[in-house]
């Protein structure tokens, strides 16, 4: 199965990660198919579009938009897939949609995009646990090291869970700053985001 200008991928589980696993039960989180929070991200590319240069290859494993597996209700009330959406196990996805992939067990950015860390904030004097707008680099497209402690703009960040790590995906040219490491410095992950 091909397509001409899209991907074409199956989920990588269920299509809703909206259940966990609390010693032998299961815990059901949510039961909104309009949630985002709970749309699987997670998925293993089949084919790659006959026209266009991609770095992603088949069996590579890629975190895409959260609307591409979700399901959602019209005007009239009634259940739709998502545009991409082929059947339970295939979907089209577009280069866009594609932010993150693994390949020799190693996440790799697509050009554009960095994805960092949060830090804990160690002085608290605003009460928040995370210190804004900073970040530890995790993936990266090559624009900066991995590693680096970088700030970024606001509202550039977008939350994903990836390998049980909340990280921000922020494009890379809104990276503002390299800071240099002060020894005082923790990587943030909730506990929330620790079970995903």
């Amino acid at each position: 199965m091909k397509s001409v200008y899209n991907f074409v991928v199956t989920p990588k589980g269920e299509r809703y990660n909206n259940t966990k696993r609390v010693g032998d039960k299961q815990l059901i989180l949510n039961t909104d198919i309009s949630n985002h929070q709970y749309s699987n991200r997670s998925a293993i590319v089949i084919s790659k579009p006959n026209v266009g240069d991609t770095e992603i290859e088949p069996g590579d494993e890629v975190i895409i938009h959260h609307n591409v597996f979700r399901r959602w209700h019209n005007q009239q009330g009634i259940e739709k897939n998502s545009r991409g959406y082929i059947d339970e196990n295939h979907y089209l996805v577009n280069h866009d949609q594609m932010y993150l992939y693994k390949r020799d067990l190693e996440w790799i950015a697509p050009e554009g995009y960095v994805f960092v860390k949060p830090v804990k904030d160690n002085l608290n004097l605003t009460g928040e646990t995370e210190k804004p707008l900073v970040g530890i680099v995790k993936h990266t497209d090559g624009s900066v090291m991995k590693g680096d402690l970088v700030g970024f703009t606001p509202n550039s960040e977008f939350e994903f869970i990836v390998d049980g790590e909340r990280l921000y995906r922020v494009l890379s040219k809104f990276i503002t700053i390299k800071y240099e490491y002060q020894g005082d410095e923790e990587e943030y992950n909730p506990s929330w985001a620790q079970g995903s």
